[in-house]
């Protein structure tokens, strides 16, 4: 029989939580990546670029450590569009700014998936999009929000599995991709590696 370690190539809590969510036995290590904006790639590919960076790092440090052991390493990125891409701001400034810009009115968030098998390093790659409707908010809502420091290491200054659900109006599309992981999406691609969830 064939063991099949699962590695989650992310300090995100929120991923991790997911996973534990689904029942998926696994561990994580936490890839050391620059993670730059290309230009020339379209969101999509830009999420997917990444995501296959951070599992690549991880595979390698993996097949290095320990070479017959086989891991499926999953990486994941996530941004927030509107006019443009939104990260994690850098100061309450710019949480406040951003969450102005996406105050009423809706916005995207894309999530790049990759998974790589060092048995061959073999990798599939997919991105999901859902969009979000943000409620009408005064300033001192918004700010109310950008004191509570949830929104400093989260993509659009927002986290919709805390606090921030408030300041949602709608959501269409996976919930899940929007706290960072689109989990139908994901159990597809471990399928696909021959890896059951249920």
């Amino acid at each position: 029989m064939i063991i099949i370690q699962i590695v989650l190539a992310s300090a995100s809590p929120r991923r991790s939580k997911l996973l534990e969510q689904i029942g998926l036995d696994f561990k994580i290590i936490p890839p050391k990546i620059k993670e730059s904006i290309d230009d020339a790639l379209t969101v999509p590919e830009l999420v997917q670029e990444l995501a296959y960076k951070k599992a690549l790092n991880i595979a390698n440090i993996s097949k290095q450590k320990s070479p017959r052991d086989r891991c499926l390493i999953i990486g994941a990125d996530t941004v927030v569009v509107k006019n443009g891409i939104l990260g994690k701001p850098k100061n309450e400034r710019e949480a406040f700014n951003m969450l102005k810009l996406l105050n009423g009115d809706w916005h995207k968030v894309l999530t790049g998936i990759a998974i790589v098998d060092t048995k061959d390093f073999k990798c599939i790659k997919s991105f999901e999009t859902t969009h979000v409707k943000m409620k009408l908010m005064s300033d001192d809502t918004l700010l109310a929000y950008v004191d509570s420091k949830e929104p400093m290491d989260k993509a659009g200054a927002y986290g919709i599995q805390g606090r921030g659900a408030v300041l949602v109006e709608r959501v269409e599309g996976c919930y899940f991709n929007v706290v960072g992981l689109p989990l139908a999406q994901l159990v597809e691609m471990l399928n696909r590696f021959g890896v059951s969830v249920l």
